[in-house]
């Protein structure tokens, strides 16, 4: 049975001393090459889409754009939205592949979030979804420029970690990490260009 626990590092790979969560950073997962490629490619082949989301029961439109894709049947459902998968592009295979390798596990669906300018960004909040399993491993690439990254643990809020991850990096969240931490990509005024987040994840089908 699978634990959430992530493999150990490689030498390229960073990983996080903190209490209650399992980090590590590969801060060039993609070179610098593929990545532009990759970067190049979502941003014009992907169906990018603006959505409402359900908060404390109002319906708010959210500050970035999204995509689902995923095997079929990986119905994902947050913010009071169920998101049906679009199939796998070639692209989106790929870096699953190369994300899939360096995590050792596998997944079978991703979140794409498009932030185009600092006026985007994500709130605080964590992947603790039911379809998501106990201990779920989160892969997250990011492609394009570069932004602060923050997490903070739920029982001591003084406890914060802030990164910059790089063009082409991958940060993966496994073990009790959802149960512990939040994350935020919080927005900013300082001139900043588009950026690409992909989530993998692997959902438990019914």
């Amino acid at each position: 049975m699978p634990t959430g626990k992530l493999p150990l590092p490689s030498t390229e790979a960073q990983r996080f001393d903190l209490p209650d969560a399992d980090l590590c950073l590969w801060s060039q997962a993609f070179a610098a090459d593929e990545a532009d490629e990759q970067f190049s490619a979502l941003r014009s082949r992907i169906e990018w889409r603006q959505e409402d989301i359900l908060i404390f029961g109002e319906r708010r439109r959210v500050p970035r754009l999204v995509a689902w894709h995923g095997d079929p049947g990986t119905t994902y459902t947050y913010s009071g939205t169920a998101h049906e998968p679009l199939p796998w592009t070639v692209e989106l295979q790929s870096i699953r592949a190369r994300v899939e390798a360096l995590s050792g596990y596998r997944y079978n669906s991703v979140l794409l979030n498009l932030y185009r300018d600092g006026r985007d960004g994500m709130g605080w909040h964590a992947d603790d979804e039911s379809e998501l399993g106990r201990n779920p491993v989160i892969a997250s690439v990011s492609l394009g420029a570069i932004r602060r990254f923050c997490l903070r643990h739920r029982g001591h809020k003084d406890l914060q970690l802030d990164l910059l991850l790089p063009h082409g990096s991958l940060l993966c969240m496994g073990g009790s990490t959802q149960h512990h931490w939040v994350h935020a990509l919080p927005k900013t005024r300082r001139p900043v260009g588009e950026r690409i987040n992909l989530t993998f994840r692997l959902l438990v089908l019914r």
